[in-house]
């Protein structure tokens, strides 16, 4: 019996390393490592773009820096892009699903769309699909890979000769970084970059919400006599109800007069 040899969508051989399980109990390389927040400067930013070359995956990769830098995206955000995602005339970019699966809009400067319209210009001419697509192959026009551009910029940065680390979202910080020199606040910074929501109620789902809350809620004492635990419960439910019945029984009732007891009158306060 031959062995079935697997292909993938472009047809040819499909690696090992795609087939589940291949990396079972294995431990990515990068396990424990942390990367400081160590954006690039203008001018090595400025380098590698234009080490990126005047072809259609130049066009590409300068459009991808450009997005990541003055729009301040994540690498997922930008790759989700569509054509119809972008507003030249107001300069603007819809971002559809953003973190916590968000919608939000930002703006991009006029120098980063000059930059971006010799991609869109060939884009055109490619199959509908995502904004930054596969260009050769039987996959064009289908969605790009993060670990792809990762791969891609990484080889531009070391061909023009940047002496860091030049991932996708250290341009995000530099874009942070950028505005908060310029003396944006920074309430004004968070707000188009999409940041995290608080950690109170706003954005968490109804289940963890109720699962916090009873984390938090007050137990009644565990005993063994059911009369001492029926009310036990019912003052954690109810012990505002509680508090307000024990609050009117104590009350002094108006116009009330103390029963007599046998024959005599009962006691009038003087005035």
């Amino acid at each position: 019996m031959e062995p079935v040899v697997l292909l993938d969508a472009a047809g040819r051989r499909r690696s090992p390393a795609t087939l589940p399980g291949h990396h079972r109990c294995r431990p990515p390389r990068n396990k424990g490592v942390r990367y400081p927040a160590d954006p690039p400067t203008i001018e090595e930013i400025v380098l590698v773009m234009r080490s990126a070359g005047q072809t259609p995956h130049g066009h590409r990769v300068r459009g991808l820096i450009v997005v990541l830098w003055r729009a301040g995206l994540r690498i997922s955000e930008a790759l989700a892009l569509k054509e119809s995602d972008l507003d030249d005339t107001r300069g603007a970019i819809l971002v559809r699903h953003g973190k916590n699966d968000k919608r939000r809009e930002v703006g991009m400067d006029q120098w980063g769309w000059d930059q971006l319209r010799p991609w869109l210009t060939y884009r055109l001419e490619l199959p509908v699909g995502a904004l930054f697509c596969v260009i050769d192959g039987k996959t064009c026009g289908r969605h790009l890979a993060p670990a792809a551009v990762r791969e891609q910029l990484r080889r531009t940065a070391t061909v023009a000769g940047v002496r860091r680390r030049f991932a996708p979202h250290q341009l995000r910080h530099a874009h942070a970084v950028e505005m908060a020199r310029e003396g944006v606040p920074l309430n004004v910074i968070q707000r188009p970059a999409g940041p995290r929501a608080p950690r109170h109620h706003v954005g968490v789902p109804a289940r963890h919400r109720q699962r916090r809350d009873h984390r938090h809620r007050p137990r009644p004492p565990r005993t063994h006599d059911p009369r001492q635990r029926r009310t036990a419960l019912a003052a954690v439910k109810r012990p505002r109800a509680i508090a307000r019945h024990r609050s009117e029984a104590c009350a002094p009732r108006e116009n009330h007069k103390p029963p007599a007891i046998g024959n005599e009158e009962p006691s009038r306060a003087s005035g």
